[in-house]
């Protein structure tokens, strides 16, 4: 968390490498069998903040926002071979990343981290954050669905962007 012209190429490439390219390298690896069987789903994990600008976190939105890129392209290429390609865009979800989110926050902003978190989730029309099991729920939901394909979910209780 931190402005684009204190972040270190390095700092930038190590989120791409887990972000985008981590996905690609899967998509790679599991391809083929599913291919072969002419059925599967993928369904990749992207981000609220792929669809919203995020402050102080550029690569780690463009990121989600290439993965976004990835998942509609994908789609298309293997979709007519029976491959359902899918992302799922959670919002904030509770737990340790986000408190160290917070923290960080309020070190940038001279708040405090209940401030902040009070402050982000504000922007959520249900006012909370996204629980870890209402992802897994999502996922599930997912792939229940059999026409879904080159299609984003957003989870985010209702997170929009800031003003």
């Amino acid at each position: 968390m931190k402005p684009l012209t204190d972040i270190e190429p390095d700092e930038w490439d190590d989120v791409f490498a887990a972000n985008v390219r981590g996905v690609y390298l899967l998509c790679r690896a599991f391809l083929p069998p599913m291919l072969a069987a002419g059925r599967g789903d993928i369904v990749n994990v992207a981000s609220v903040s792929g669809k919203r600008p995020l402050l102080n976190r550029t690569p780690y939105t463009a990121s989600k926002m290439a993965l976004l890129g990835l998942t509609r392209t994908l789609a298309g290429e293997v979709g007519p071979r029976g491959i359902a390609v899918n992302s799922l865009s959670p919002g904030p979800v509770r737990g340790p990343r986000m408190d160290r989110n917070f923290r960080l926050t309020a070190e940038l902003t001279g708040c405090t981290a209940e401030e902040a978190e009070r402050d982000f989730v504000s922007r959520a029309a249900l006012g909370r954050l996204v629980e870890e099991d209402e992802v897994a729920r999502a996922l599930v939901a997912m792939l229940a669905m059999p026409g879904l394909c080159g299609a984003d979910i957003d989870l985010s209780a209702g997170m929009i962007a800031p003003a």
